[in-house]
């Protein structure tokens, strides 16, 4: 595949986080991809295009009203190293879209800027509303029982010491 854009990689990286258990709607899928480049998102026009181009190639498919890594695509991600942090994996990822010969041509996927517009609308008043919260995990915090520490200590039994018997 030639030439490979920033967005290309980007794209296929937050699919691997979106789309993980079910195909991932859009509005998902931006959210990783600014998770992933730290609330940095790509123009409109450039995420329409590489959702056209991974399409093409056969690395983005459309399932159940979302959309998925294909199998190929999903061989890509295994050879990523969950260590790495999101720079390194980039570029490991943009070096295997290099790489990558697409043999067959398959149907562009239509991603339209209006719908795109909306996803990052509802990113954008998510990230608002949840101002110092995790968007994609805020579940209600249930009340604990904090004992102390000392309390721990003192039901603790003092174990013997060390001592060498003669």
């Amino acid at each position: 595949m030639y030439p490979v854009h920033d967005d290309d990689a980007a794209l296929l990286l937050s699919l691997t986080v979106a789309a993980k258990r079910r195909p991932a709607a859009l509005d998902e899928i931006i959210t990783a991809l600014a998770m992933s480049r730290h609330s940095e998102i790509s123009a409109k026009s450039k995420l329409v295009d590489a959702f056209a181009r991974m399409s093409v190639c056969g690395l983005i498919a459309e399932a159940e009203g979302g959309y998925t890594l294909s199998a190929v695509a999903q061989a890509m991600m295994t050879g990523l190293r969950a260590k790495d942090d999101s720079a390194t994996r980039l570029a490991h990822l943009k070096q295997q879209l290099t790489d990558f010969d697409a043999k067959v041509k398959h149907p562009s996927i239509r991603v339209t800027q209006e719908q795109l517009l909306a996803a990052i609308q509802s990113y954008k008043a998510a990230e608002y509303n949840h101002q110092g919260k995790n968007v994609q995990t805020d579940k209600p915090k249930t009340k604990t029982n904090w004992i102390p520490t000392k309390d721990l200590v003192q039901g603790k039994q003092h174990l013997p010491s060390k001592r060498r018997k003669p």
